[in-house]
C-alpha cells in the first residue's frame, strides 16, 4: 500500500483532537521500518495518543504487553537516544490540547473494556469521515467474478460474517477460513474462474499462513483490500488497500466490535455497486417468507 492510500486510510477528515495527536503519531512511526514487537508499542502509543507524553517507560511496557528493554529498544530504533528523549518529542508532536485529557471516573475492568471499545468505535467514525478508501474497496469487491473471502483463526469469525452476507447480494463468494496446503490452491482456483480482488480479515494474533497468503495473492494477480486492527500490522506489506479497525486489548481475549462494523460497512459500499443487490435480496426475503425459514 502506498504512502497516499495509508493517510487515506489513516488520517481523519474532521476529527478532532485526540483524532489529531494519533495521526501526528502515525506519521512520526510510519517512517521506520519496525519489528512487531515494535509495531505493538507504536499502536499502543497512537491508541493512547492522549497519555503518551506522560507515559514512562515502564507504564508504555505495560499497556503494550511487552519488557521495559523493548521500549527503550523501539525508542532507539526511531533514532532517539533513550526513550526519554522520544517523550520528549512526543510531547511536541501531540497537541497540547490532546495531552491534557479530563479525568475520567473509575471503572471497573469490564466496563473499561467496553468505553475501549466505544473508543475504537469512535476513531473509526472519524476515519470514515472521508469515504474515499472505503467506497474504492466497495467497487473493487462488487466487480470481482468470484470474490474471495479470507480470515483465519480469530478472524475467521469477521470473514465469516462477511461472507455470509454477502453471499444474498453477491453472484459468487468463496470464503477461506481454513489454512493448510490447499489455501494456495483455492487462490489459483478463484483466480482460473475470474477472480480479481480478495477481502482479507487481519486480527492478532496475526498467523504466518495469512501473511504468506496474501503474499501469494498478489503474485497471483488479486488486489488484496485488507481490514486490519493497525496499518502497523504485519500483513499491511502485502495489501494493496489497507482499511485500519482497532481491536480491544482489556480483556482476556480481545475484542472486535471495530473490525465487525468495518464489515458490515464495506458490505453497503459493496452493494452499492451491484447494480442487482436489491431485487437478490427481496427475492431472498420472497423465498425465505415462503419456506417460513424465519420465526416472526
Amino acid at each position: 500500500m502506498d504512502t497516499a492510500e495509508r493517510a487515506a486510510a489513516d488520517s481523519p477528515a474532521d476529527g478532532g483532537p485526540a483524532d489529531d495527536g494519533a495521526a501526528r503519531l502515525m506519521k512520526l512511526f510510519e517512517a521506520h521500518r519496525l519489528t512487531p514487537t515494535q509495531r505493538r508499542i507504536a499502536h499502543c502509543l497512537v491508541r493512547r495518543a492522549a497519555d503518551a507524553p506522560f507515559l514512562s517507560s515502564v507504564e508504555v511496557a505495560e499497556l503494550a504487553g511487552v519488557s521495559q528493554p523493548s521500549v527503550t529498544r523501539f525508542a532507539v530504533a526511531l533514532g532517539y537516544d533513550g526513550y526519554p528523549a522520544l517523550r520528549k518529542q512526543l510531547r511536541e508532536v501531540v497537541p497540547p490540547a490532546t495531552a491534557q485529557g479530563a479525568p475520567t471516573d473509575s471503572y471497573n475492568e469490564y466496563q473499561e473494556a467496553v468505553h475501549a471499545e466505544i473508543e475504537n468505535l469512535r476513531h473509526l467514525a472519524a476515519l470514515l469521515a472521508d469515504p474515499g478508501p472505503v467506497a474504492r474497496a466497495g467497487t473493487l469487491l462488487a466487480g470481482s467474478r468470484p470474490l474471495l473471502v479470507l480470515g483465519l483463526r480469530a478472524a475467521s469469525a469477521q470473514a465469516g460474517g462477511f461472507a455470509y452476507f454477502a453471499a444474498k447480494v453477491h453472484p459468487e463468494v468463496r470464503l477461506i477460513d481454513e489454512g493448510g496446503t490447499m489455501l494456495a490452491d483455492r487462490i489459483d482456483a478463484a483466480v482460473r474462474a475470474g477472480a480479481t480482488a480478495l477481502l482479507c480479515f487481519a486480527l492478532p494474533r496475526h498467523p504466518r499462513e495469512v501473511v504468506d497468503a496474501l503474499a501469494y495473492a498478489k503474485a497471483a494477480g488479486l488486489t488484496v483490500i485488507t481490514v486490519a486492527d493497525s496499518t502497523f500490522a504485519p500483513v499491511a506489506a502485502h495489501s494493496d488497500l489497507l482499511l485500519p479497525a482497532a481491536v480491544g486489548t482489556g480483556l482476556a481475549f480481545d475484542t472486535a466490535c471495530s473490525p465487525m462494523l468495518l464489515g458490515r460497512v464495506l458490505l453497503e459500499a459493496m452493494c452499492d455497486g451491484l447494480p442487482d443487490a436489491q431485487a437478490r435480496l427481496e427475492e431472498f426475503d420472497a423465498r425465505a417468507a415462503a419456506r417460513g425459514l424465519f420465526v416472526e
